[in-house]
């Protein structure tokens, strides 16, 4: 195989990259307002520092950032027809059947009050309480990459019921104050409904300790990985007693014949190894299906513990489960390259809709990237494999 193959230097973006402007076209209606769309795409995948109104003007060639701050407010196009076009996007450049749903929320710090959403509220990206806005979003990932399908910025209770703040940030009138596991519910949902190849969902505790969103996914038959905290409370039966614990007490009273090193797939220093064990749950389950408690255990530290609840086909293995509740990092990668390469937090638009806008457009020139990884592989890696021209010819061993 040459280099030039599974280097992708062959590949020619810039005809990939007008097929997903057509591929998006659909939500932006107007001529105009579709070139304004590519321009700003155009500017995202730039060099310039800051993705901003007037630094992606200045990529464009314009001397006014109007058209580019247009797109984000005063223009008419629909930034959930483009959500839905960047998934089927993403399902087309990325689906398969072993791929993985993930839901997580990111932070965007930001100054001032008058930014839609914005609070004084407990921020991820900066670990701690902080003026912010907070999006809730859904990635994809597969053996051919990870990609953003949703989002939905989380809208406080001092804003849901402050009439007056929302109008001015153009709030729509359906829009009334969740949760983030009810957002998240809603999300799984839609991409469920849309036919998304999933074999596993996966959450971190906010979305793992509520009841309703296991019990959608359950009903649904739908095999999950969902992390917990440690004191949750269980209850079940056990030879018709009653039995309240929790996870950290479950743990506690496995032997150490019950734990086992499997990997959580490949990080940035190597593969992940951790010491894993499940413990059966009693609960009555669909059919087909089994109930686990699942417990990672660090190697360097025995006291770090998590725990995660999982609803598996029946016959599944720990590795199995392991390998699912592993692949939850993807959407920090997401998070990562969007905000580092792509200006997901670069966004200056205060209203609903401008949010939105902005941050569906970001998703779908991730979603270009990650398809064009993705297209790299198969090109590489679907072909049989050939001896470099270069490479000394060597006489078969007898």
């Amino acid at each position: 195989m040459a280099v030039t193959e599974w280097t992708g230097a062959v590949i020619d973006w810039k005809v990939a990259l007008e097929d997903l402007k057509r591929f998006v076209a659909p939500a932006f209606g107007r001529s105009e307002t579709r070139t304004s769309a590519g321009a700003f795409i155009d500017g995202l995948l730039s060099s310039a520092e800051r993705k901003t109104g007037w630094m992606l003007a200045e990529e464009a060639g314009l001397d006014r950032p109007y058209r580019i701050q247009s797109l984000l407010g005063r223009s008419s196009w629909s930034a959930d027809a483009l959500r839905d076009l960047v998934r089927d996007y993403v399902s087309d450049a990325l689906g398969d059947p072993d791929g993985v749903l993930v839901v997580d929320e990111t932070g965007f710090l930001k100054k001032g009050t008058h930014s839609v959403g914005v609070a004084r509220q407990y921020s991820g990206t900066a670990g701690r309480i902080e003026n912010s806005q907070v999006g809730v979003f859904v990635s994809y990932a597969s053996r051919f990459g990870h990609a953003l399908i949703d989002r939905q910025l989380y809208l406080p209770k001092s804003w849901a019921q402050d009439g007056p703040r929302r109008a001015k940030a153009s709030v729509p009138d359906d829009i009334d104050f969740a949760t983030k596991p009810a957002m998240a519910r809603e999300m799984i949902t839609r991409a469920l409904d849309a036919g998304l190849p999933c074999a596993w969902v996966l959450a971190d505790a906010v979305y793992g300790s509520d009841y309703r969103f296991r019990r959608l996914l359950e009903e649904r038959g739908q095999p999950y990985v969902l992390a917990v905290r440690s004191t949750h409370t269980l209850r079940f039966l056990d030879d018709w007693n009653l039995i309240q614990s929790d996870p950290a007490t479950l743990a506690a009273d496995l032997d150490a014949d019950q734990w086992h090193a499997l990997t959580a797939g490949e990080g940035s220093k190597g593969p992940r190894l951790y010491d894993w064990a499940r413990v059966p749950l009693g609960w009555a389950g669909e059919e087909g299906f089994e109930r686990w408690l699942l417990i990672r255990r660090s190697q360097r530290d025995p006291e770090a513990l998590a725990y995660f609840f999982a609803h598996a086909p029946a016959g599944a293995s720990l590795a199995d489960l392991a390998a699912a509740a592993g692949l939850r990092w993807t959407i920090e990668e997401c998070f990562l390259r969007a905000k580092d390469d792509l200006g997901l937090d670069h966004c200056e638009a205060r209203s609903w809709h401008g949010w939105h806008r902005h941050m569906s457009l970001v998703m779908a020139t991730a979603a270009f990237l990650a398809k064009l990884s993705a297209d790299q592989c198969r090109a590489a890696f679907g072909k049989r494999d050939k001896p470099s021209p270069s490479a000394p010819q060597l006489s078969p061993v007898a």
